[in-house]
């Protein structure tokens, strides 16, 4: 069939060409060559009307030099009456050398629209050049501040932004400049009329229609104010106009917008400080709201229009593809930089990995949209259209459908008629959410009810709108209808506008069905209330809460459970974007890529920004650990050592920090180290939530050591200010709270030593000064930060320390002795409940067993030297026989529960005390017999 159908189109093509040159007439006498010529005639008209114009490409072509793209003509002063014939030439050649790559098979759809992006930048960049030399001649140069001349910068948004440039499409292109100014020729222009009559210039150079056709069609409406705003925009105005009056169609645009010609350094400048108006701080679904608008706006165009049978605009079309890409990298941008990106197919991955689309999804977009960019880019090298229409023409549609290698246009249309099926499904997908989040209607009733009611507001609503709150499982209906009417009447409240008010219907009844089924309903109804009260300033949380009902179901549920979520959700409702991101419900970051999120916080300069930047982290990293804890997904050994990690992270992170400010007011002191030990729970690596950092701080330097500059300070000074500043900006409140509370009793010599200590001090203070309960803090010191020969030489001193042979039974006593003086003034245990930390039996009596052992046998076993948490330390004491496998299975287990009661009490903000029940008799029983077993008996009085 495709023979029959092609001859006819591929004779009268061959024919011409033979026609118009001899040389050619010899190449087609190749049956090969002949052959490859007929398949590009049966594709394009353009390919061969410009085979025809050009007659040494055909021998390029069967020469086989259809690799590379050609260099651009040189445009000179000389030969500027040819500029335009020369660069549509360049281009018809460039376009049909793609063609001819496209229809053999040579190129795949992403190679010819990457070929396509190039041909267009290297239009651009040569034309503008041309015309920048011509300007400076006329005009001299519009120069910085700093005297450096200064150039257009062309941005390039759409599909050539995306580097993904359809075979016949135009160039969106938005035309800015970096500073205001004058040129300094002999007819000087300012800088905006400048860069507008050099931008016109360029538009017109590309775009206009000769006789040799066009070079590329130009469309500048995509700036600011579209037709009616200037041509030429400084960076200043445009930033300017983009913070009061950007809109969400904006947003998408500019989300590709990449720096194709001219100063393209600048323009990447531009588009980072540009950033913040593309990509929110949080998770963005209010900018479903904008993709819904112009959606409808497209489909009204289409229906009036009759475009259905568009494949880029129409259902299931190109459109929608790029639209569900997009809106998912607004949403999550913000939060997530590597989904950034501006070209599609990478940014669809991208969102694969980050979780937030299936691979089967994925893979079924991929497919279709590389089926209707291929079919895309053939309708229009049929004849260098632009054009995304099927075609009227039979003889049309079957030269498209068999140059695809399908049997005729029924099988093709068959084909696309599928893929725009699963594409429209994928699409409505997205937008569907909002409509299953609908609440029952009695509830929503009550709650216009209530807002009619606030208009004339009487003390009390009536009996039959209380009772549809006791219907839905409120006992207490009364109280539940007055917290109502309280929002209701609110300022929040009152000052939403029309669309946040309509989110707030939606979202209300649905969270209140959610609380009054929960196990504690009046509870959960308080602590949502104080998240609605704090998320009213932000319509972007209302939007996320109205479009994701499973973000609204965890909500509820996480806040019925736990008062410190609860509390942090309303203190910080950034950390509402946890609810959703997939990764909460993934596997936990390991040690590294903690350090790494923290090490990410960009910027020394800005302290308070880089502190709530940093904090933002934390309170997202820490509240993935709680919901980990929360659902039993991990132990509580894990959980503790990964908040550990994290504060980890944050010190190593404060640190550099406060280096840059110490050191950009007195310098830096030559030859010394630093070094940051964490002691307690963040040297044991098992941190709670909101625990504080026990630090101590040493440095070592040469005596006569000073800092290099303006305002030198010694060694000891300048380290005491460094170890003053890690404290205050650990402590500092910002936006998002503070990071840690730090405690620095610890250091030698307690409340009365130096807040930082030299090596040798330290080393002296413990062999010779420091008391037993100070050895056994040092069980679990270590390095969490400095310079590595540093923390070797402290590692030695420990070891030194802790290593020395002792006497068991002088050990036992002292370790007994102040174990006993803790309990009697911190054990709040009594004969209702049981102090898990400090009651009888509980983690610090594991802690200071562990540590009396570490004390009396590391001598014989440097081995109990390495771990510094306690299921470490266990399992080095089996492994030295100092355990047997019962005894440490025993105690194991008994850490594990205390721990993890531990955090569960702090998860829900009670004190850790609880009642004795099975598991928490047998943990004590185990701890206690242990520790008898070993010469510790905490339990008796001291006066015993």
């Amino acid at each position: 069939m495709s023979d029959v159908f092609l001859d006819p189109a591929s004779a009268r093509a061959t024919a011409r060409l033979r026609a118009a040159s001899p040389t050619t007439a010899t190449l087609l006498d190749d049956p090969l060559f002949a052959d490859k010529l007929r398949r590009v005639a049966g594709a394009s008209d353009f390919a061969i009307d410009t085979l025809l114009r050009q007659p040494p490409l055909v021998q390029r072509l069967a020469d086989g030099d259809d690799t590379a793209m050609a260099a651009p003509p040189a445009l000179t002063a000389d030969n500027r009456s040819e500029w335009a014939p020369l660069l549509r030439r360049y281009r018809a050649a460039e376009s049909t050398r793609l063609v001819w790559r496209d229809v053999l098979g040579r190129d795949d759809v992403d190679a010819t629209l990457a070929g396509s992006t190039r041909l267009a930048e290297a239009c651009l960049q040569t034309a503008l050049a041309a015309l920048e030399a011509e300007f400076a001649q006329r005009h001299g140069v519009v120069r910085n501040p700093d005297g450096t001349p200064q150039r257009l910068v062309v941005f390039g948004l759409g599909k050539l932004g995306g580097e993904e440039l359809n075979f016949s499409s135009d160039v969106d292109l938005v035309y800015a400049y970096e500073h205001d100014g004058q040129s300094d020729g002999a007819r000087p222009l300012d800088a905006e009329g400048y860069f507008a009559r050099l931008g016109q210039q360029l538009a017109k150079l590309l775009d206009e229609v000769t006789a040799d056709g066009f070079c590329h069609r130009v469309d500048l409406r995509l700036r600011p104010y579209g037709n009616a705003g200037r041509v030429a925009w400084s960076f200043t105005a445009m930033e300017q106009y983009f913070q009061r009056e950007g809109r969400d169609w904006e947003r998408y645009a500019w989300q590709k917008a990449r720096p194709v010609a001219g100063d393209r350094d600048a323009g990447e400048r531009f588009l980072a400080t540009l950033r913040p108006f593309v990509y929110r701080r949080y998770l963005d679904f209010g900018a479903l709201d904008g993709l819904r608008a112009m959606k409808a706006t497209i489909n009204a165009e289409v229906a009036r229009k009759e475009l259905a049978d568009d494949i880029k605009r129409g259902p299931g079309g190109i459109r929608e593809i790029e639209f569900l890409v997009q809106a998912l990298q607004l949403i999550r941008g913000g939060r997530e930089p590597e989904l950034r990106g501006r070209r599609l197919l990478p940014a669809l991955q991208a969102l694969v990995a980050a979780r937030h689309v299936g691979e089967d999804t994925a893979a079924t977009l991929t497919q279709a949209y590389r089926f209707l960019r291929r079919l895309e880019n053939r309708l229009q090298m049929l004849r260098d259209a632009q054009t995304h229409a099927l075609p009227d023409a039979a003889g049309d549609r079957e030269r498209i459908a068999l140059g695809l290698g399908f049997d005729g246009w029924g099988a093709l249309r068959s084909a696309l008629d599928e893929q725009r099926a699963r594409v429209t499904a994928e699409f409505a997908s997205l937008l569907a959410p909002r409509q299953h989040a609908a609440a029952p209607d009695a509830l929503a009733g009550y709650w216009r009810a209530l807002q009619r009611a606030d208009e004339t507001p009487s003390e009390a609503s009536p009996a039959s709108d209380v009772a549809v709150l006791a219907a839905v499982g409120f006992v207490e209906a009364g109280n539940a209808d007055a917290m109502l009417r309280d929002l209701a009447r609110s300022t929040g409240v009152r000052g939403l506008s029309d669309s946040a008010r309509a989110r707030l219907d939606r979202v209300l009844p649905a969270l209140l069905q959610g609380a009054a089924a929960s196990s504690q309903p009046m509870l959960a109804l308080r602590r949502l209330l104080a998240l609605l009260h704090n998320v009213l300033r932000r319509s972007a949380y209302l939007a996320l809460l109205d479009e994701q009902p499973a973000a609204l179901a965890r909500l509820v549920e996480v806040v019925g459970h736990s008062a410190l979520l609860a509390e942090r959700l309303a203190s910080y409702p950034l950390l509402l974007d946890e609810l959703l991101d997939a990764r909460v419900a993934g596997p936990l970051p390991g040690r590294e890529q903690l350090l790494a999120a923290c090490a990410a916080v960009a910027g020394d300069d800005d302290t308070e920004a880089t502190l709530q930047a940093l904090n933002e982290v934390r309170q997202a990293l820490s509240f993935r650990i709680a919901m980990a804890v929360r659902d039993r997904r991990q132990t509580a050994a894990d959980s503790a050592q990964q908040l550990a990690w994290l504060a980890d992270g944050v010190v190593i992170r404060v640190l550099a920090l406060a280096e840059h400010e110490v050191a950009a007011t007195h310098g830096r002191v030559p030859g010394a180290r630093f070094a940051v030990l964490g002691y307690g729970s963040l040297g044991g690596e098992e941190l709670g939530f909101g625990s504080d950092l026990d630090l101590v701080f040493l440095y070592d330097a040469p005596a006569d050591a000073q800092s290099d500059g303006a305002r030198s300070l010694d060694a000891q000074r300048w380290f005491a200010r460094l170890a003053q500043k890690v404290v205050g900006l650990l402590g500092a409140v910002t936006a998002a709270g503070r990071l840690f509370d730090v405690d620095v009793r610890l250091r030698p010599d307690g409340a009365k030593g130096l807040l930082v200590s030299t090596l040798a001090s330290f080393a002296d203070y413990q062999r010779a000064r420091a008391w037993t309960w100070e050895h056994q803090a040092l069980v679990r010191a270590r390095c969490v930060t400095g310079e590595a020969g540093l923390c070797a030489d402290v590692e030695r001193v420990r070891a030194d320390t802790l290593g020395r042979v002792r006497e068991p039974a002088a050990v036992q006593g002292e370790v007994t002795a102040m174990r006993r003086r803790m309990r009697a003034e911190l054990d709040r245990s009594d004969a209702a409940a049981f102090d898990l930390k400090q009651g009888e039996g509980g983690l610090v009596d594991l802690e200071f067993l562990l540590q009396a052992l570490v004390l009396e046998h590391a001598h014989a076993h440097p081995a109990l030297l390495a771990p510094r948490n306690s299921p470490g330390l266990i399992e080095a004491m089996r492994e030295a026989g100092i355990f047997d496998g019962t005894r440490a299975a025993s105690l194991q287990a008994a850490h594990a529960t205390l721990l993890m009661r531990g955090l569960d009490c702090t998860l829900d903000r009670r004190a850790r005390r609880l009642p004795l029940e099975e598991a928490l008799e047998a943990a004590r029983a185990a701890i206690r017999a242990a520790a008898r077993a070993h010469g510790l008996d905490f339990q008796a009085s001291p006066a015993a």
